[in-house]
């Protein structure tokens, strides 16, 4: 980034040294510098505008002003050859139609450039849609969430994760609130950003991009996943609803949670830890270790105890995976010690110790 700062400086520097000595317009060297100046700073705010544009907007912006200039020339032949009048009217007729042929091609051709297939063309431009693919946008609750890290560290994620600029104000937003709870959540996802950003193995780019005429944060999202051609990690599922609405693939973190979480089939045995009372008539609730809810026939008086219990049906909702399972104190043990204890209690019904013979 600093070598292209004095690349951009020693640009401005030359077309200024250059105005100063040439003195275009009969200008005198102060002023002929100035202007040099100031056109060395508009070429480089157009080359930094032009990098955040798309290949497809760049080919059909040139092909589109190509095509205005060709036309304009025609159409100045047909003046100055049909229209009587002066000369500088028909001169001046003849650049107006130039200059708005040119600017109705350029901005033609960049907004319907979205629609060319640059990969039917293969070589370099078939690249193009493969390399935008692989970028991944991520989005503020993905960040506080803190998984993605986790994810990340374990090599599943590939290609260049992207934090919009506008997602790193709004963290830095949250991290600032007046609210504790808040300002904690904003300085976990400023750290959680930094661990991700210190992986050799990953390639995290912060993006300028923006929408200025577009107020929530979310649809700048989308809006920026249509504009790159990529997918948008996130676990909001609002976002992951409109997302899908706009036709913008979404990796949901909860989504690969729930699917990682353990099989289990009616008839197995488990070991649960008995948490509270259940809603039904003499069931108890257990939880696993990946916030799985088991809710557990005849185990209301078994709270705070760890039990074996056998899995009766797995009911799979959107909020997650609920297991059933039912306690049956003539086949189940009871444990006094935490879950992984070895040795069951002798209680509610199961045969006790025989008393030892006399001597």
């Amino acid at each position: 980034m600093n070598d292209l700062l004095l690349i951009r400086a020693f640009f401005v520097l030359i077309l200024t040294a250059a105005a100063w000595f040439q003195q275009p317009f009969g200008l005198a060297p102060p002023i002929a510098a100035g202007v040099g100046v100031v056109l060395g700073i508009l070429i480089v705010f157009f080359e930094v505008r032009l990098k955040q544009v798309s290949l497809k907007r760049l080919i059909g912006a040139a092909a589109g002003s190509v095509l205005g200039i060709l036309g304009a020339f025609l159409i100045s032949l047909v003046i100055a050859r049909a229209m009587p009048g002066p000369q500088g009217t028909v001169s001046f007729l003849q650049l107006a139609i130039l200059l708005f042929m040119t600017y109705g091609g350029l901005i033609v051709g960049a907004t319907k450039g979205d629609m060319l297939n640059l990969s039917a063309l293969g070589g370099l431009f078939g690249g193009e849609k493969a390399t935008k693919q692989s970028f991944k946008i991520l989005d503020t609750s993905v960040i506080i969430d803190g998984r993605i890290a986790d994810i990340a560290e374990t090599g599943f994620l590939d290609g260049t994760l992207v934090v919009p600029q506008f997602v790193l104000r709004e963290l830095q937003l949250v991290a600032d609130s007046a609210d504790s709870m808040k300002r904690n959540r904003g300085r976990r996802g400023l750290d959680v950003l930094q661990r991700v950003q210190k992986m050799a193995n990953l390639n995290v780019q912060l993006l300028e991009d923006d929408f200025p005429h577009i107020r929530e944060v979310d649809l700048k999202l989308i809006e920026l996943a249509k504009v790159y051609d990529c997918k948008v990690i996130t676990n909001d599922f609002n976002l992951n609803k409109v997302a899908q609405l706009h036709g913008v693939e979404v990796l949901n973190i909860n989504e690969l949670a729930n699917a990682l979480k353990p099989i289990v089939l009616p008839g197995e045995i488990m070991r649960v830890f008995i948490l509270k009372e259940g809603k039904e008539y003499n069931q108890g609730v257990a939880y696993l270790d990946d916030g799985t809810m088991v809710v557990v026939d005849n185990a209301k008086k078994l709270i705070s105890k760890t039990i074996d219990i056998a899995v009766t049906s797995v009911l799979q909702t959107q909020a997650g995976k609920m297991i059933f399972g039912r306690f049956d104190d003539r086949v189940h043990h009871v444990y006094d010690k935490p879950q992984g204890a070895e040795r069951p209690r002798q209680e509610l019904g199961q045969d006790k110790p025989s008393a030892p013979p006399p001597h």
